[in-house]
């Protein structure tokens, strides 16, 4: 390996990234990046690291979740409560449910970059640039819209450090208060075509706080009922962006991706020898690594080794993507071979991006259905092999959108015009993913059960 520098991946060669037609103009906002405040700090980092070395030790479960990706024109205040809410809420489920602690990172405060499958898209004959998210250009379909422009990198950094200050009064501010998070899950019960599954459960939590109150456990005496800790995380994929926001921690001496807490690589941008990976074994963040049907095992043990090369616990995370019908098929293989040479790692399931397809309306969807067999797959194959099933990564929002189909809800094809939102993939809107979250908790309870 060659000594690494915060630009040393531009050496190497880059996917995914966009093509700047004013250099001059792109180096003024990368030095303005850099002279601004971090938006979080090593601290912080470092202890996401702690939690998920329990996650990797099976003594925490991981729920990480959020917008496909941020957009400028969708900013609210409401739209951020809502994710931060649904996402208290799964947790809630999954703490009492699975008698595990729930470590949560958001997808959040910087997911504005988005990998595309081609350099281009065609619309009536018309071919223009693809989108690749708000931070390089815009979704319009029109030839000056679609012109990398680095000012809006710097729309995504104030719009970040807005959004973080938010999440960091709603977790400390009381709308973490475990009574109140509970209640929101009753109002879901009382309107889901599955309330009665979900009663059981209810009524375990609201004897649980009735005990803890009559001790004197409540949310004035016990800060840990009242408030809460919400991680952010991004796909690092934008690296003049990430670097600029990238700083020497004085407490350490080592560097940190200040942009958020953890970074991950995708299944797009894993190559070794490429730019992605040499900047992100260089920073001491958590990093997580897409795994998908066409992950090779002498890579993945290769890029375990750059990113991980002293074998920290809580350092990687491999997110596996291979979709419900492909995970049977690949995932036992990989596990096998990471366990057989001993690497730590957390793996977690993102059970969105292998089940895309297009809806017979046009739309492209994920049905609930599938997502919920990846689910069951992964920590099925775990529990096999003798691993451990660390947690899932959703993308979700709290907005009632249609987006994907079936659930409860039943949400059919023909519904997704309603509401379909989106400006990247569907997500999962706030009663689908709590209904995940209930039914993920047997799976969650039966693995730690499986450690212990």
């Amino acid at each position: 390996m060659t000594q690494w520098t915060p630009d040393s991946w531009r050496s190497k060669p880059a996917k995914q990234m966009p093509k700047y037609p004013d250099a001059d103009a792109l180096a003024r906002v990368e030095e303005t990046l850099a002279n601004q405040p971090p938006l979080v700090f090593a601290g912080e980092a470092r202890a996401l690291k702690a939690d998920l070395a329990r996650v990797g030790r099976g003594e925490a479960f991981l729920l990480q979740g959020g917008d496909c990706a941020e957009s400028f024109a969708e900013f609210r205040t409401s739209h951020i409560r809502d994710t931060f809410k649904v996402l208290l809420q799964m947790a809630v489920v999954l703490t009492f449910g699975a008698k595990s602690p729930v470590v949560k990172i958001g997808r959040i405060a910087g997911q504005f970059a988005k990998p595309r499958s081609a350099d281009d898209e065609t619309i009536d004959g018309v071919t223009l640039p693809s989108y690749r998210g708000d931070i390089i250009n815009d979704i319009a379909f029109t030839e000056a819209s679609r012109v990398p422009d680095p000012e809006r990198m710097l729309k995504a950094y104030q719009q970040s450090t807005s959004t973080l200050n938010l999440l960091r009064a709603f977790a400390q501010g009381g709308l973490a208060d475990l009574n109140q998070v509970h209640r929101w899950n009753l109002d879901f019960i009382e309107k889901s075509p599955l309330g009665d599954r979900y009663q059981n459960l209810a009524n375990r939590i609201d004897e649980s706080l009735e005990f803890m109150a009559a001790c004197g456990i409540n949310s004035k005496t016990t800060p840990q009922i009242h408030e809460t800790t919400l991680y952010t995380s991004h796909e690092a994929l934008l690296l003049p962006y990430e670097q600029a926001l990238t700083r020497k921690d004085h407490l350490t001496g080592e560097w940190y991706d200040c942009a958020a807490h953890m970074l991950w690589i995708g299944d797009r941008t894993r190559q070794p020898d490429h730019a992605h990976l040499e900047f992100c074994r260089g920073i001491n963040n958590p990093i997580g690594l897409k795994a998908g049907p066409s992950t090779k095992i002498d890579d993945l043990l290769r890029n375990i080794d750059i990113i991980n090369p002293d074998n920290e616990e809580g350092r990687l995370n491999l997110i596996v993507r291979m979709g419900a019908g492909n995970v049977e098929a690949h995932l036992p293989q990989l596990i096998r071979a990471v366990e057989k040479e001993g690497r730590n790692v957390v793996w977690s399931c993102d059970p969105m991006h292998g089940n895309t397809i297009k809806s017979s309306t046009g739309y492209k969807t994920r049905r609930v259905e599938d997502v919920l067999k990846e689910v069951q797959s992964f920590f099925e194959i775990h529990g096999a092999e003798g691993s451990v099933a660390g947690g899932v990564h959703f993308e979700m929002t709290g907005r009632n959108v249609t987006e994907c189909t079936g659930g409860a809800f039943q949400i059919t094809d023909h519904d997704l015009a309603e509401r379909y939102h989106t400006y990247c993939d569907p997500r999962l809107n706030a009663d689908q993913a709590l209904e995940l979250a209930f039914l993920i908790v047997d799976h969650v309870k039966a693995a730690r059960a499986a450690v212990k």
